[in-house]
């Protein structure tokens, strides 16, 4: 919300349209949505530039819906870019032609064409998000999915008075597609973005603020749930609020075990559920966002403010600031995640896979590429198990789906060929790095550990990993290489966190189980864009199995062709 002059802002929460459809009969619904996406002139940070948006709206409209609905999301594109939309965190069942990767479950919706998403909320309640899967358009085509349980189903927590949707983001002054192009042709990372944003506004820490600074108006004595989604397309950020705790109760659309903290730390394609009490001298407190990078690296290290602001205070009122965790806070950031665990109650177990039958290791590494016309004669490109991924010219699933040869193979490597000291000293070489469209082929209902080993090939980093068609369990991490041998005895296997994005620290590894029960072709990226666009990809295809609802289900109408 903007603020500007001396007026108090009204408070935006349960937004009209969440109102409109909590009213309507407690059976499963269809919700249906138009999604035109359309080039508009939006103006931040005293520039103006022309951006792709959905209905005209940045950050894009909420999808709301009541676990066991169906959604009918339909798509046209007025944009000169090609587009597709993924549903990030929906499971999906046997339905990826749902999903929406570009090139993995579709071919993209082309200028002037339409697509239809349609698939049902099963299982799932709490706070996910939707965003462009193409290019680098998720820099501002993007917005929130809220689910809320079914009628009758109560928050396993203090009922919140209100909620309120957070969704933070980057902005670049130029044309992202340009900036990135650019980068690619002279083989070098593109520019770092110039702001950081909160509901696509940065705040007045930033030039020409006054109408670009979010604000939410609250009551003393009254709890508030925020709902935040990382939005950012390169940087894990820092979250807080000055003066006031959190209670954290959710991580991607799955209830944890709560627990209070100052400041949160979310990945490009987490999200978060805090409960905040408006229990401070009434005031106005900045809300705060900041990235944690703890490698040697350049980030956008400007801090993003909006507003938690009490009734009745007026603007002329400077807000606080608050105490972020620095920068490269390692033991923040690990202390963090380690108290991240399941609820783990009778109504929402942990189904931890105890036995496994297939088990991966996954080198996640950078290195270089050839290339004569770039700047250094060398182009920057990424890999999981010395593998860089090729993107294909049709949809993986449609070639699985139909038997279509020569698109891509099945022989994604378990484990790194060469092993090496991951995480020890700088290592510059490729170690000989292959390009190509492979996949790992799972048996249905199989249970499945993947371990994800971050390396020290030109530089050690972290990564948020984000498997589509999936929830896991996150059963251990740690620092340095992994020891198959003594880690596995220290995993979590009671209450581990369950979601559908995880960061592998920077130079260490995580562990994560999953049971392959949703058969398809589902993709797994690194969702830094900056590392998806330098090949750290890969896809599973999870064969169908031989109940009649353990298949793919047959294609839709209306396919993108490609």
């Amino acid at each position: 919300m903007a603020i500007g002059g001396n007026s108090v802002p009204k408070t935006t929460l349960f937004l009209v349209g969440f109102i409109a459809f909590i009213t309507l009969p407690a059976e499963a619904a269809v919700k249906m949505y138009q999604f035109d996406i359309r080039v508009k002139n939006v103006s931040r940070l005293c520039h103006s530039k022309p951006i792709v948006t959905v209905n005209g709206r940045f950050p894009g409209p909420t999808i709301y819906a009541i676990e066991g609905d169906r959604v009918i999301v339909n798509v046209t594109n007025h944009a000169k870019y090609n587009m597709s939309i993924h549903w990030h965190g929906l499971k999906q069942y046997r339905n990826g032609w749902a999903d929406g990767p570009a090139y993995i479950t579709q071919c993209p919706i082309q200028t002037g064409n339409s697509y239809g998403y349609d698939f049902n909320v099963t299982g799932q309640r709490g706070t996910l998000w939707w965003h462009a899967h193409i290019l680098w358009l998720r820099a501002t085509v993007y917005g929130a999915i809220v689910i809320m349980p079914k009628p009758g189903t109560p928050f396993p927590f203090t009922k919140p008075n209100m909620e309120q949707i957070v969704v933070l983001g980057e902005w670049w002054h130029t044309d992202v597609e340009e900036i990135v192009n650019q980068g690619t042709k002279m083989g070098l990372p593109p520019n770092m973005s110039d702001a950081h944003t909160i509901n696509g506004k940065s705040g007045p820490l930033f030039p020409c603020s006054e109408k670009h600074t979010f604000a939410m108006e609250v009551e003393s004595g009254k709890t508030y749930l925020l709902r935040i989604v990382n939005a950012a397309l390169n940087d894990e950020l820092f979250f807080a609020i000055a003066g006031h705790n959190m209670t954290v109760v959710e991580v991607d659309a799955v209830y944890t075990k709560p627990f209070v903290t100052q400041a949160i730390l979310i990945a490009p394609g987490q999200t978060t559920n805090v409960l905040v009490q408006a229990d401070r001298s009434p005031g106005r407190y900045f809300m705060a966002a900041r990235p944690f990078m703890d490698a040697p690296l350049p980030v956008d290290n400007k801090t993003a403010t909006g507003i938690f602001q009490y009734k009745g205070i007026p603007n002329t009122v400077l807000p606080t600031l608050p105490q972020l965790p620095a920068p490269n806070d390692t033991d923040f950031a690990l202390s963090y995640n380690k108290n991240l665990k399941s609820l783990n109650s009778a109504n929402f177990p942990a189904n931890v896979p105890l036995k496994v039958d297939r088990k991966l290791f996954y080198t996640v590494g950078l290195g270089k590429d050839p290339c004569p016309t770039c700047v250094n004669g060398t182009r920057i490109l990424a890999s999981l198990n010395n593998i860089s991924f090729v993107m294909p010219k049709i949809g993986l699933l449609q070639a699985h789906y139909f038997n279509t040869s020569g698109v891509f193979r099945t022989d994604f490597p378990d484990k790194p060929l060469k092993p090496f000291n991951y995480t020890g000293a700088p290592l510059t070489a490729n170690l000989g790095t292959a390009h190509g469209t492979r996949l790992s082929k799972i048996a249905f209902n199989s249970t499945v550990e993947l371990v994800l080993q971050d390396t020290n090939l030109l530089t050690v980093e972290s990564h948020p990993f984000h498997l589509h068609g999936y929830n896991f369990f996150v059963v251990g991490t740690g620092i340095g290489n992994f020891d198959p041998v003594k880690d596995p005895a220290k995993y979590n296997l009671v209450d581990p966190v369950e979601r559908n994005t995880v960061g592998v620290p920077t130079g260490g590894w995580t562990a994560i189980r999953f049971r392959a029960d949703n058969p398809g072709v589902w993709f797994m990226h690194c969702h830094l864009e900056l590392h998806t666009g330098w090949g750290l990809k890969m896809a599973f295809v999870v064969e169908d199995g031989k109940g009649a609802d353990q298949s793919i289900l047959p294609p839709p109408n209306g396919l993108p062709p490609c």
